[in-house]
């Protein structure tokens, strides 16, 4: 395919990508049909520093260690418009757009933006589609959550890892020209280090799926969810300055994610002032839940807790959880008292199977006095409920909920 072939194309094809950019994207048609006009037969090959010159020229372009920081990363210098690199990956500009998108970047019109990375990329998802790998709507799905969750991880370190880094440390010398030659130095190491934790949490996930009992199991699924939130925090917004609260909030997240991942547990998602966490274990999600409140209320720089938690049926998707069951819990965190852990009936009754509490105190006792008349060591249990005054919960009707605590 010729440079002109790539950057040309149908009027209906140029038409269906105009319509694929929403209203407000820059749509350079005029640059366009003018650069795809004046294109040779075949593009030549131009060395990195041609092309950083050349696109140096054009007044758009980002600041020029910008666009160095850029090519070193992406390793490619731009090369092509959206347009052009449909068009050589063999993609349809409509399914482009739709992956682009997927992926969390924004539309650039006809900027001449795009790598052979990017031509790559969508030849390898548009490949999964064809070979019937995976359907269209799955490979969507795929793009948008690698995008959503790499796009948070950049950010994060960038904010709290690179920054630090780049604090000049020598008179005349800015930010960003100390981040070229330490990320020239840390993006291979951190690039391996990222596939090897995605390898192990795509085996630890698959480990789960595959132990389900029954098909079914592997995508509704019945597992503890809780939900842990911080009291007051609206209120404690206004008090803070804008530093302090960053840091209070990352403090919380970082002990939360920390005694999850120590426990057995699953972070799902942090909102700030709240956690999520998911386990196929009620004991499991019991402990997390109460370490959670013992930890934190031995730290005076944190304000109080609530923890709600519910067992049931969950349908995960995109790393996320839905259900009657995640909105209880949320519900179940809303009126639980300070420093305390909520859960509900199923949880209970989860918790008296296994063994890891009893049923009532009366029924323990019963057993403790059985097992000593018997010579025999009485039942040991880890946890105690206590049940609360049933109540209206919005949306899921009366519910009756137990306040989860340890045994002595």
């Amino acid at each position: 395919m010729t440079a002109d072939d790539a950057g040309s194309g149908t009027a209906e094809e140029r038409e269906a990508w105009d319509a694929a950019a929403p209203d407000g994207a820059v749509r350079d048609t005029g640059a366009r049909e003018s650069a795809a006009a004046e294109a040779p037969e075949e593009a030549p090959e131009e060395a990195p520093e041609e092309a950083l010159e050349e696109a140096l020229e054009d007044e758009d372009q980002p600041d020029p260690i910008a666009l160095r920081l850029e090519q070193l990363i992406l390793g490619a210098e731009r090369r092509y418009t959206p347009f052009q690199a449909a068009r050589s990956a063999g993609v349809s500009v409509e399914l482009a757009t739709r992956f682009w998108r997927a992926m969390g970047f924004a539309d650039i019109g006809q900027a001449k933006a795009l790598t052979e990375a990017d031509v790559l990329a969508l030849r390898r998802l548009s490949g999964l589609v064809e070979a019937g790998l995976l359907s269209e709507p799955m490979a969507i799905q795929v793009a948008r959550s690698t995008g959503q969750t790499s796009a948070r991880l950049a950010d994060w370190q960038i904010d709290s890892f690179l920054e630090g880094l780049t604090d000049p440390q020598e008179t005349g010398m800015t930010r960003t020209e100390i981040a070229y030659p330490l990320v020239e130095l840390l993006l291979p190491e951190l690039e391996e280090f990222l596939v090897y934790v995605y390898r192990r949490q795509l085996a630890a996930a698959t480990g789960r799926v595959v132990q389900a009992a029954d098909d079914a199991e592997m995508v509704n699924r019945r597992l503890a969810v809780g939900f842990a939130d911080l009291v007051s925090f609206t209120r404690l917004t206004r008090r803070l300055e804008e530093e302090e609260l960053g840091e209070l909030v990352e403090a919380f997240e970082t002990t939360a994610a920390d005694l999850v991942a120590a426990h057995g547990g699953r972070l799902i998602k942090t909102l700030g002032d709240e956690v999520l966490y998911a386990a196929d274990d009620a004991g499991i999600a019991a402990e997390i839940g109460l370490r959670l409140i013992e930890t934190l209320t031995h730290d005076e720089t944190m304000p109080e807790l609530r923890v709600g938690i519910a067992f049931g049926t969950v349908t995960t998707r995109m790393g996320d959880v839905f259900g009657t069951t995640v909105n209880l819990a949320s519900r179940l965190t809303s009126i639980a008292p300070k420093n305390a852990v909520l859960v509900d009936g199923a949880f209970a009754e989860e918790l008296s199977r296994t063994g890891d509490a009893p049923v009532s105190e009366a029924e323990a006792a019963e057993a403790a006095a059985a097992a000593e008349k018997e010579g025999e060591e009485p039942p040991s249990y880890r946890f105690a409920l206590q049940p609360m005054w049933q109540r209206p919960v919005r949306g899921l009707g009366v519910v009756e909920p137990w306040l989860l605590s340890r045994r002595a």
